[in-house]
């Protein structure tokens, strides 16, 4: 899915937008066990709390495609016969109001899903969007809709125990300490099912939601899409160091590095500034071209190609997001870190003086020591 197509369902999260009209949903503890399952029509709320459930259901589709959604692909056998893809079109043409194919759905989630002992709360909900179409001037025309694009989303949310508060009792006018039992916090997971493609349907496919981007629930993704989870961002990083490492072994220079970073985080600057909607991607040629730039042989950067291989498949596109922080960089050792602007990494530097190695860091002015400006003359060694 693409940044706009995402941002085009995103907006149907609100009353007047979307027809959903029922919430289905399943509270499980933290033994597994179901405390109960429900079915709410968004008539009978009041309007707050159709407005916390849409922004429950709606938090599934945010965050950045290839961190926080991932894309989650079916094979074709899977498509034509598996009980995975079986279940999911069951919910989908059912519109989620066969009880039978829910509590089936409840089961497979709660047997695996690990939420670290604690209770949780399965949300699901079905819309039906008339897509309109879509003109040469990007405008969007909706009486020439030619498609209905029928998809189910799916919430997983912590639900936490409160602390005790003090509130204040209007009819007493006193304050007394109450407390709210649990409250239903923001998804830890979810999907969207199918994939909102080309601004189509596309059983093929579904996205995939983690909050946090280093914790992707593999078990979540096995038991209900059965298919090999993606590496999460942070798998990703350590798989790109490790090639650089084992492609370089001593060679893996600090200035080989800080080349890298800075074209890579180049181009993802690049990207944000264009506004392209398709998620920013490079291959493992790319970067051994850069590594080449750098003065790195032609047969290193090959041995990082197949490295890359081995980490990530053949020809797998690499998401720069994913391989570097571009909002930082940090050079440690086992007594020191410096932490600079990723812009002004060129500003430390290696050095052998006096046959020790040294970092060096330009001190020409602005110096503070614990927050004390002082005078860089002051830090001239004789």
């Amino acid at each position: 899915m693409k940044q706009k197509e995402l941002g085009e369902l995103r907006r149907r999260f609100r009353p007047d937008k979307n027809t959903i009209s029922h919430i289905y949903g399943c509270f499980v503890n933290g033994t597994k066990d179901v405390i109960t399952e429900f079915e709410e029509s968004l008539n009978y709320m009041t309007p707050e709390e159709v407005e916390k459930y849409l922004g429950l259901l709606k938090r599934s589709l945010s965050g950045t495609l290839g961190r926080n959604l991932i894309d989650i692909a079916f094979s074709n056998e899977q498509v034509m016969d598996s009980d995975e893809h079986r279940l999911l079109s069951a919910l989908r043409s059912s519109k989620l109001q066969d009880k039978a194919t829910r509590e089936l759905f409840y089961r497979k989630v709660i047997d695996a899903l690990d939420m670290d002992g604690g209770n949780y709360l399965i949300l699901l909900a079905t819309d039906s969007y008339d897509v309109p179409f879509r003109g040469k001037d990007d405008e969007l025309h909706e009486e020439e809709s030619t498609e209905v694009f029928t998809y189910i989303l799916c919430s997983i949310c912590p639900v936490r125990d409160c602390k005790l508060e003090l509130g204040y009792f209007p009819g007493e006018k006193e304050f007394h300490s109450y407390v709210v039992s649990q409250i239903v916090s923001a998804p830890e997971l979810g999907f969207l099912f199918p994939a909102f493609d080309d601004r189509s349907a596309n059983i093929y496919n579904a996205l995939f939601y983690s909050r946090s981007a280093d914790a992707l629930h593999r078990e979540f993704i096995d038991a209900v899409f059965h298919t090999e989870p993606p590496l999460s961002a942070a798998e990703q990083k350590e798989a790109f160091h490790t090639a650089l490492q084992d492609a370089l072994e001593d060679e893996c220079s600090m200035e080989v590095i800080q080349a890298v970073h800075e074209q890579l985080r180049e181009k993802i600057e690049e990207h944000r500034e264009s506004k392209n909607p398709e998620p920013l991607a490079v291959t493992a040629d790319e970067i051994g071209g850069m590594l080449q730039e750098c003065g790195v042989s032609a047969e290193q950067a090959a041995v990082f190609h197949e490295k890359c291989e081995e980490q990530f498949g053949m020809d797998a596109p690499l998401s720069p997001a994913n391989l570097i922080d571009s909002r930082r960089f940090e050079v440690k050792t086992t007594e020191v870190t410096i932490s600079v602007d990723p812009a002004r990494s060129h500003l430390i530097e290696t050095r052998v003086i006096d046959g020790r190695k040294y970092l060096l860091i330009p001190a020409d002015a602005g110096v503070e020591v614990n927050g004390l400006s002082v005078s860089a003359n002051a830090l001239t060694i004789e």
